[in-house]
């Protein structure tokens, strides 16, 4: 008898899922076992002490003076605390317990691998080199990751004409790329930052021209999720001669374009100052208590599809959804194509909606959604923005949208990727998985019935090969 690869695999999947709720009820039966009553006071005072810890965050942020640094210290002192009494209390208990959280996050993500559909993959197309690019590079972006890779140079000797910003504006560089396109270029690219990248991919999605994204900022994150080389922005040159396309969405706000997020609230009115530069952790923590607590700053209203956010503390609004139910995944997109916005908005009411944050599985000072358009509203004419890392001042109301597959992207067809993400670990998943008994748990088999002249019946045909199951994800983000 033949094997069925594809059901043992699902069979193999279920017993890890069982695995798992197995490895997480004894990790956290083990210091209650050992400890006793001990161990039950332990875990309350942890998440006790958690709750405080958030707490005191909140009053670091929103407090001056000596208080303030009170809170700090309270901050840092109570989770260092309840780690020292821990390991005191459990001793090999608390290291068992450890290794069997592992071991279950382990086994849970091998159980739900597949089951939702997989990452999706931005189709490639294969196109003839450029004739007439047109590279705009700024050199003072990455502290000079122009002139250290000789990007220059060697954009130079593959034929692609460079040029070099001055100290002028970013109206300057739209000019520039508007001017390139007259003049025939049939590619831009931009080495810089991610506000540079977006304003040369504006024009380049304006007049449907290819878009070269060079890795020369500070921080690349359009790049790192585009699969490109950050370390060595000379490889992304590769694509003028060896490259393949990519079409992603373009965001919007107001007239603004940005390839990676536009954020309001609290961030978008710190970078406005002209202090932030110089001294960003001391700027920050003169203007947060005001901030965050109303007493500056405009009153905002965001509005996405039916649901509305009111008087949030921030908004940030994504060129697609950001992953946010990943620890290891926060400020990565598992797609440039889904032709929605992402939206991320935090409304906090003092240090109980802090604790919260940190505590409820789902708080509701935390607002996550994705919508094609969100508008932003204010008590204001004028909205302080960060689009892209670059301060703005945009006037209200502020309507951010996405422009689907707006902008060809080349880039080498030989490059790093985008590691897959690994699924999402859903207890609700696991326990339905790790449930299925028998042949109800594999793959569903259609069967073709052969129908005899004499009774209209006969015996199934062969069953065709399984696929497992599962389709696209939703809420994975």
């Amino acid at each position: 008898m033949a094997v069925d690869w594809s059901e043992r695999g699902y069979h193999a999947q279920r017993w890890a899922a069982r695995g798992a709720l197995a490895a997480a009820a004894l990790a956290v039966a083990t210091p209650l076992v050992y400890g006793g009553l001990r161990g039950l006071l332990l875990l309350v005072s942890g998440v006790a002490g958690l709750g405080l810890s958030a707490a005191a965050v909140w009053w670091t942020l929103t407090l001056r003076g000596p208080l303030r640094w009170v809170s700090a210290l309270v901050a840092v002192c109570v989770p260092a605390g309840l780690l020292a009494l821990f390991a005191v209390t459990l001793f090999w208990a608390l290291l068992v317990s450890l290794a069997l959280w592992g071991l279950a996050v382990w086994s849970g993500r091998y159980a739900l691998r597949g089951t939702g559909g997989g990452q999706a993959h931005v189709r490639e197309r294969r196109l003839p080199p450029p004739r007439k690019p047109v590279l705009i590079m700024n050199p003072r972006s990455g502290g000079g990751k122009v002139g250290r890779f000789r990007l220059r140079e060697k954009a130079e000797r593959l034929g692609a004409r460079v040029v070099l910003l001055g100290p002028g504006g970013q109206h300057d560089v739209t000019e520039l790329a508007r001017a390139a396109v007259a003049d025939g270029a049939d590619l831009l690219g931009a080495a810089g930052g991610d506000g540079t990248q977006a304003l040369v991919a504006a024009v380049a999605a304006e007049h449907d021209i290819p878009f070269l994204v060079i890795s020369a900022g500070t921080r690349n994150h359009f790049a790192l999720d585009l699969g490109l080389d950050r370390g060595n922005p000379a490889a992304c040159l590769d694509a003028l001669t060896d490259g393949v396309e990519l079409r992603v969405d373009l965001g919007f706000a107001g007239d603004q374009p940005f390839v990676n997020n536009a954020s309001f609230g609290a961030y978008a009115a710190i970078v406005q100052s002209p202090a932030y530069r110089d001294d960003k952790i001391g700027t920050s923590l003169e203007m947060l208590p005001d901030l965050l607590t109303g007493q500056q700053g405009p009153r905002l209203v965001a509005r996405a599809g039916d649901t509305t956010l009111t008087a949030p503390q921030a908004v940030l609004v994504s060129n697609n959804p950001y992953r946010t139910g990943d620890p290891f995944g926060l400020g990565r997109r598992e797609r440039l194509d889904s032709a929605v916005l992402g939206v991320l908005g935090v409304r906090l009411e003092g240090a109980v909606g802090a604790a919260g944050l940190l505590l409820h599985p789902d708080p509701s000072g935390l607002t996550v959604l994705t919508a094609p358009e969100v508008l932003i509203e204010a008590d204001v004419d004028r909205i302080e923005a960060g689009v892209d890392g670059e301060a703005m001042v945009l006037p209200a109301p502020v309507r951010c949208r996405i422009a689907p597959g707006a902008l060809r992207v080349r880039v080498p067809r030989r490059r790093p990727g985008v590691a897959p993400a690994p699924p999402r670990l859903d207890w609700r998943r696991l326990r339905k998985l790790a449930a299925t008994v028998g042949r109800t748990a594999a793959p569903s088999r259609r069967h073709r019935p052969l129908h005899s002249a004499s009774s209209g019946t006969g015996p199934p045909a062969g069953p065709r090969e399984g696929t497992r199951p599962g389709g696209p994800r939703s809420g994975d983000q």
